[in-house]
């Protein structure tokens, strides 16, 4: 029978990808598509992975489709002013979602509420 306990290396391991599923979302500001390849990695790397790095799977894939719908709904609305400020609370959610995620991941632990809409 073999040990289930995961050590803190095994963690951090285990947890790269979720850490870099985090980067590539952030680099998205820069680059623009990286948040795509980002979306179909957690899509890919969520069912074989430990609980712990599935509940960052599946708070990342939350995090892109409904900052997409935000950033859909701020687009529209932006024609009546309004839209300005729900880009600018999608940017500061989307990059607290992310940092959140980065800090949790970091101590090898899971989101403790994957399907929040807010943080």
């Amino acid at each position: 029978m073999t040990d289930q306990t995961a050590t803190p290396a095994d963690a951090a391991a285990q947890g790269k990808t979720a850490t870099l599923i985090y980067a590539l979302y952030l680099l998205g500001f820069i680059v623009g598509i990286t948040p795509l390849i980002g979306l179909v990695m957690a899509y890919v790397f969520r069912d074989g992975a430990p609980p712990w790095v599935q509940s960052h799977y599946r708070y990342q894939i939350r995090t892109f489709w409904l900052g997409l719908l935000i950033v859909i709904l701020g687009a529209v609305t932006s024609l009546i002013f309004i839209g300005y400020f729900i880009l600018l609370f999608w940017l500061l959610w989307f990059i607290v979602r992310c940092v959140k995620g980065l800090r949790y991941v970091g101590d090898g632990m899971a989101i403790p509420n994957p399907d929040a809409w807010l943080w």
